[in-house]
C-alpha cells in the first residue's frame, strides 16, 4: 500500500523520478483516504513532539500507514520520516493505541540495495 500522492514522484528530479515510477510500476498498491482516525492520529503524532506542525503532511502520511495498517513506511524523508526519533515515537503509539507496528524504512533499505 501506498499512502501520499503519485504527484511527489512526479516533482523528483531525474533521473530519480524514472527510476521511482519503475518500481511503483512493478507492484500493485492502494491510495489511502485520510480519514477522521488518521487525523486523530497525525495530531498525537504532534502532540507527543515527534513532529511539529510544520510537518502536517507527514504526520497525515505516516498516520493513514498506521491507521490502515501498513507493513512499513518507504520514503527519502530523512529529515521527518526515517530518523530514529519519529522511529521510536511511532513505535510509541503504535503500542499505546493497540496498532500493528510499522517499520520505517528508505527505498535501498527495501529493494536490495543496502542502507
Amino acid at each position: 500500500m501506498i499512502t501520499g500522492e503519485l504527484d511527489e514522484v512526479g516533482e523528483c528530479r531525474e533521473p530519480k523520478r524514472t527510476v521511482l515510477y519503475e518500481y511503483l510500476s512493478r507492484i500493485s498498491y492502494t491510495k489511502l483516504e485520510i480519514t477522521d482516525e488518521v487525523l486523530k492520529v497525525a495530531n498525537q503524532i504532534i502532540d507527543m513532539g515527534i513532529l511539529t506542525k510544520k510537518s502536517i503532511d507527514d504526520c497525515q502520511h505516516i498516520a493513514t500507514a498506521v491507521v490502515h495498517g501498513c507493513d512499513c513506511i518507504i520514503s527519502w524523508n530523512f529529515k521527518h520520516i526515517v530518523n530514529i526519533k519519529t522511529i521510536k515515537g511511532i513505535r510509541a503509539i503504535t503500542h499505546l493505541e493497540s496498532y500493528k507496528d510499522i517499520d520505517i524504512m528508505n527505498p535501498p533499505v527495501l529493494l536490495g540495495g543496502g542502507e
